[in-house]
């Protein structure tokens, strides 16, 4: 996925992302590429007989989905997002502070 991210192309091709990293078979990233499309992280689309793949969200999205199922997995969260909390900075307990407070408007506003 970082490398999906930060490609230089907005769609890629098994063979652009084999060429990037040579370490890795074909068959293996045609494999993966393929999972990240069932798992909803990747489109896919034919351009004549080739695949052509893009990213579904950004690193943003990915990474706060994530954090989202690990504390939905849980049926006590409270435990992780106080450790989450400790483990903030200054400068991200600001953000997650704004982000709190926005939520917090969003939810109070009369529908309509």
């Amino acid at each position: 996925m970082d490398w999906l991210w930060a490609a230089p192309l907005p769609a890629i091709t098994v063979r652009d992302l084999a060429d990037a990293l040579p370490e890795y078979a074909y068959t293996t990233l045609a494999t993966v590429l393929d999972r990240l499309v069932q798992k909803g992280m990747v489109r896919s689309e034919l351009d004549g007989r080739t695949k052509r793949y893009t990213t579904v969200g950004s690193r943003g999205r990915h990474t706060a989905v994530l954090m989202y199922d690990a504390l939905t997995a849980d049926a006590d969260p409270t435990v992780a997002l106080q450790r989450f909390v400790e483990s903030l900075d200054d400068s991200q307990a600001a953000i997650l502070r704004q982000a709190l407070q926005g939520s917090e408007r969003r939810r109070r506003r009369p529908p309509g």
